[in-house]
């Protein structure tokens, strides 16, 4: 029997994704991505799920686009598939929390799906590159936009141009990772963060996520207004009176994601 691409999995209020191409290193291919996205969808409209967590195997978080798929492609083969646009992109209509949890290689389009993701948390083992131009290629899935935004313009310069890979610590110093664990604590890490996040209102978290990701995508003056709109808008929810109620009465807060 075919493995499944993807496997999911749900504990409590956070749902997990693990890439399961391992015989390719998750290699990504059409199949994979369809399966990532549809998965990503499927929590991200599960009222019971307030965080998500993507990760690999402790080999690869994926070793990059599938290759081996795409070398016979034409022009007229990507453009008529909308390639990338029509599943890679997926990622981006998720609203809640996302987090990489990222072991082994994250090459070309692996990193580039971290780099899509909202937090990365990175194994000592982990190792970036966008290695693109070794193919007469580019980093087509957000490499060349999501990477000087993370980690400035000319060490993405220098990655996109040198095809330079990174270990988990310059990763983070960079800044293209949230934080560095032991491959041993990889998973206890990432499900306690994703916990953490996921008990806090899924509305605040929701605006949260879109108020940063529009200080990407906006003028300082548009995204500030946005952040302000955002704000006001927490006083009509009922976790917001909930939260403050709690904070005054020195209790817990019971949040109903409303």
């Amino acid at each position: 029997m075919e493995e499944q691409p993807v496997l999911t999995g749900v504990e409590g209020r956070v749902g997990t994704i693990t890439l399961n191409r391992p015989k390719q290193l998750n290699a990504l291919d059409d199949a994979l991505m369809d399966a990532l996205g549809e998965a990503l969808l499927r929590f991200d409209a599960d009222e019971s799920i307030g965080a998500i967590i993507i990760g690999g195997s402790e080999k690869a978080f994926a070793a990059g686009a599938d290759i081996a798929a795409m070398a016979r492609w034409s022009y007229m083969d990507v453009y008529r598939r909308d390639f990338i646009t029509r599943n890679w992109d997926t990622v981006r209509r998720v609203r809640k929390p996302v987090i990489a949890a990222v072991a082994g290689y994250a090459m070309g389009g692996g990193c580039e799906l971290a780099l899509a993701c909202d937090i990365v948390i990175a194994a000592d083992t982990a190792r970036f590159a966008l290695p693109e131009v070794r193919l007469a290629m580019l980093p087509g899935a957000g490499g060349t936009q999501r990477l000087p935004r993370a980690i400035g313009k000319a060490k993405a310069m220098d990655m996109c141009l040198s095809a330079r890979v990174l270990d988990a610590t310059e990763a983070d110093r960079y800044g293209l990772v949230s934080r560095v664990v032991p491959l041993c604590a990889l998973r206890a890490e990432s499900m306690a963060l994703a916990a953490s996040i996921a008990r806090y209102s899924l509305p605040a978290l929701m605006a949260i996520k879109e108020s940063v990701n529009r200080a990407w995508e906006s003028a300082l003056g548009e995204g500030m207004l946005f952040e302000r709109r955002e704000l006001h808008a927490r006083f009509a929810s009922e976790d917001a009176k909930e939260g403050m109620a709690a904070f005054l009465e020195k209790r817990d807060p019971v949040f109903t994601h409303r």
